[in-house]
């Protein structure tokens, strides 16, 4: 059987974990923190980032990157912002790496599979994203993702059954760059959903939003080569309807309290869990900057988390010149 591993043991990580012990499949998860390695392996819980599950007993923790580098493919779910020093301190790395953070790595701009292509050049790198909540499928609900495959159909046919699950339903991609676009722009997307919430502007405002949110995920996906079947599927679309409805979403919580009247400084220090988009919002602006994309709802978020006015914000995006729907600039 296919040795398989999860490399960061955070909210998502842990669910993924979860899973894929589901058929009773061994599988190791890795954790920064010795605490955490000890109560997963004691008690089969991980009380600080996923309190609602008990794992499965075939799930087992570890704190050495060199038992990681053993496996056969690993799913690495650590934050954005760390992936490529966590891979760099690896002595070796498996045959797939398999890609489930969401984010745009901030010091250089690069997508998630450029930073793991980089740290780890002898792996195969894949995709996964799409609409999922941690604890939905960590309770084994019926969840489907987009598996975009760089090694195309060969990488699908050795890493599809590895993560196929009765209740969790990989879709084939081979469009790795569309993949991490949908799932790094509906992060930053839903902050500016969780702000429309937290001023009580209703539910028109954030359908309108997501709409437009939508077509500037499209013209900037689109700009760096994505196609648009791809952000019109799980991983696009789909992700972003659902983390811009609902507070089980980090981003969309940091925008619902930022529309509340907190300042970001504030909720940012004091976030055990990360809200990615928080970090991705000042990279795409200046990515789309560079590739002449319109994106005026990104930009307004980054104007948030740098602490503009939410109210003030809003009056602005309202004010923009009318224009077409479509083939617009933005």
């Amino acid at each position: 059987m296919t040795s398989v591993g999860v490399l960061g043991a955070g909210a998502w990580g842990t669910a993924l974990a979860q899973m894929l012990a589901s058929d009773g499949r061994d599988v190791l998860i890795w954790a920064r923190e010795p605490e955490l390695v000890g109560e997963i392996n004691t008690h089969h819980t991980n009380t600080l980032f996923l309190p609602s599950a008990t794992l499965a007993k075939t799930v087992r923790a570890t704190g050495d990157l060199a038992e990681m580098a053993q496996l056969d493919v690993l799913l690495v779910v650590t934050p954005a912002q760390h992936m490529g020093s966590v891979l760099a301190d690896m002595p070796a790395h498996p045959a797939d790496l398999l890609l489930c953070s969401k984010g745009i790595e901030a010091s250089s701009g690069r997508l998630m599979n450029d930073v793991a292509r980089d740290a780890a050049p002898g792996s195969a790198v894949a995709v996964l994203s799409g609409p999922t909540f941690a604890h939905e499928v960590a309770a084994g609900l019926p969840t489907a993702v987009t598996l975009a495959c760089s090694g195309g159909e060969a990488q699908w046919d050795r890493i599809s059954p590895v993560v196929a699950r009765h209740t969790f339903r990989p879709y084939y991609s081979d469009d790795v760059t569309g993949a991490e676009i949908g799932g790094a722009v509906k992060n930053v997307l839903a902050i500016a959903c969780g702000v429309v919430d937290g001023l009580g502007l209703g539910q028109n405002a954030r359908a309108a939003l997501i709409a437009r949110g939508y077509a500037e995920m499209l013209r900037f996906g689109e700009a760096l080569g994505a196609r648009a079947e791809t952000l019109a599927g799980l991983c696009g679309l789909g992700d972003l309807v659902l983390t811009c409805s609902s507070t089980s979403s980090r981003n969309f919580s940091l925008g619902k309290a930022l529309g509340e009247g907190q300042k970001a400084e504030e909720l940012m220090a004091d976030r055990r869990t990360v809200a990615e988009g928080a970090h991705t919002a000042p990279v795409l602006v200046e990515l789309a900057a560079r590739h002449g994309v319109a994106m005026p709802i990104v930009t307004a978020v980054y104007g948030l988390i740098k602490g503009d006015d939410p109210r003030t914000t809003v009056s602005g995006l309202l004010a923009r010149p009318l224009k077409a729907e479509q083939g617009s600039a933005g």
